[in-house]
């Protein structure tokens, strides 16, 4: 009886994901893409280099949190797994050319991100210890004025961020170093989980520290890999170029044809990045903005997105394409076929070197997981014991997913993301114009060759800023007001 309970529960699991992720997911984030894209005037595009720009006077010393410490936060928790299985299932199911439209959904994904972190900064609050925190919930709460909403939010990223993806991630770590050394999962396990404790016992700004430091590595060393692939097959590149083009258009043969192309790549794209998803946003808020205006956090998780997708995905593609195991009757798949690809290229010590990205991107995956859920449990409760109890909720996930396989709580986290992302998708494109004027104030000091501050009592569309780092400029406004009057 218990097993037809958990064929049936996974059953439901699998037809929601199916409808998430297969078609409802992929149109509204790329309508809001695109619509946010328009409506900001290509801002990615246009303004590309001086986001670019942001990230690096974000390593400037703080008190808080810096910008580049945010920076990668987020790029810890968006790049991981995905980045390679996520990668060579892509091009499995739908051909060379579902990179072609995960280039496509990262370009729309970019103006999301600007508008979900623009959005966070704006709304963000300072608790009793001096922390910033803020993302999605906060601003559905103090900018729609609907804490339920939220509430909800918070929830659904609990599960998938505190709880799920974390298993997921150690067990990916465990299985990594068994297979390439025949090292014991559970002793594995006990590592990962005492590794994570001392991070993430030590709140966010420990997590921001190991990320600053860690994410830069995985970074270099990946994309050096690749590089040396690339320059090793670098007469094959025009070739591989134009196979995505017409694999993409449908003007060869591919594995999933020109729709299958087009979903792949969208779905992976969508779930890789993150951009919509509403989780980046939550570390967004912790940072001190440089300069001291919400956008600047915009612009710098908007270079997130195209790192990650851009860069990152299409190293993973590139090795895979250039190495020519597409043609390899082997079938392998997932992060096989990426192995299988190095293997070819580089030789045996190839195996050992992706089980260290993979212990990486996973480990920094799971202490970026944790900074996001604390920023929510913060939301639902200000308990601090509450907080402690999390955190050991949390390494006992880690544990257990080190030892076990956990395929049904994989996709029951698939559905809380997906959930997340459609309840964020909505709240932003209801405080859309809020987001449009605070972007537009900034890009006009930038036009008047000014450093862009903000001034809140410029704004009527923002309200319900009480508590918020910026509700003095409004009050103090108010107050010259009423003196005036």
């Amino acid at each position: 009886m218990f097993e037809n309970l958990i064929t049936s529960i996974e059953s439901v699991i699998n037809a929601i994901n199916g409808l998430l992720w297969g078609s409802v997911l992929i149109y509204v984030l790329v309508a809001a893409g695109l619509l946010f894209t328009l409506r900001l005037g290509f801002i990615q595009f246009r303004l590309f280099g001086h986001g670019v720009k942001l990230v690096f006077q974000g390593r400037e010393k703080t008190d808080g949190i810096s910008s580049f410490q945010v920076f990668c936060t987020s790029m810890a928790a968006r790049v991981g797994t995905g980045n390679m299985a996520g990668v060579a299932v892509a091009i499995t199911v739908g051909g060379a050319g579902a990179i072609f439209w995960m280039w496509l959904i990262a370009m729309l994904g970019m103006a999301t991100a600007f508008i979900e972190s623009t959005l966070a900064q704006v709304y963000k609050v300072k608790d009793s210890e001096g922390q910033y925190r803020g993302g999605p919930a906060y601003y559905m709460e103090l900018g729609l004025g609907k804490r339920w909403m939220g509430s909800v939010f918070s929830v659904l990223l609990i599960i998938a961020f505190g709880f799920a993806f974390n298993a997921a991630q150690a067990n990916t770590m465990t299985d990594a170093l068994n297979n390439a050394f025949g090292f014991d999962k559970t002793i594995v396990g006990i590592i990962i989980v005492l590794a994570s404790a001392y991070i993430i016992c030590g709140g966010l700004k420990k997590v921001a520290r190991a990320s600053e430091l860690i994410v830069p590595v995985m970074a270099i060393a990946y994309l050096g890999i690749a590089m040396v692939v690339l320059v090793m097959n670098i007469e094959q590149v025009p070739a591989a170029l134009s196979l995505i083009v017409k694999s993409a258009m449908g003007w060869e043969e591919a594995a999933g044809g020109a729709m299958g192309a087009m979903m792949a790549g969208i779905a992976r794209g969508l779930f890789s990045n993150e951009a919509g998803m509403g989780s980046a946003a939550n570390i967004a808020a912790s940072a001190t903005p440089n300069p001291n205006h919400p956008a600047s956090q915009g612009f710098v998780q908007m270079i997130g997105v195209f790192v990650d997708t851009i860069v990152i995905c299409t190293a993973s593609a590139a090795i895979i394409l250039l190495s020519g195991v597409l043609n390899n009757p082997d079938g392998q798949q997932g992060i096989g076929l990426l192995q299988l690809a190095l293997t070819n290229e580089l030789g045996g010590w190839a195996a050992y070197f992706l089980a260290f990205a993979i212990i990486l991107f996973c480990f920094s995956s799971i202490i970026a997981n944790y900074s996001y859920a604390e920023s929510n449990i913060m939301f639902l409760t200000k308990c601090k014991k509450v907080l402690f109890i999390f955190r050991g909720l949390v390494l006992a996930m880690v544990m257990a997913g080190s030892v076990a396989s956990l395929k049904l709580v994989w996709n029951f986290a698939d559905v809380s993301m997906g959930l997340m992302a459609l309840v964020n998708i909505a709240a932003i494109v209801m405080l859309s114009k809020v987001a449009y004027a605070v972007i537009n104030d900034y890009e006009r000091q930038i036009k008047a060759g000014v450093t862009p501050t903000f001034d809140s009592s410029k704004f009527p569309e923002i309200d319900n800023l009480e508590g918020g780092i910026w509700a003095n400029d409004k009050s103090e406004s108010t107050k010259s007001s009423a003196k005036t009057n």
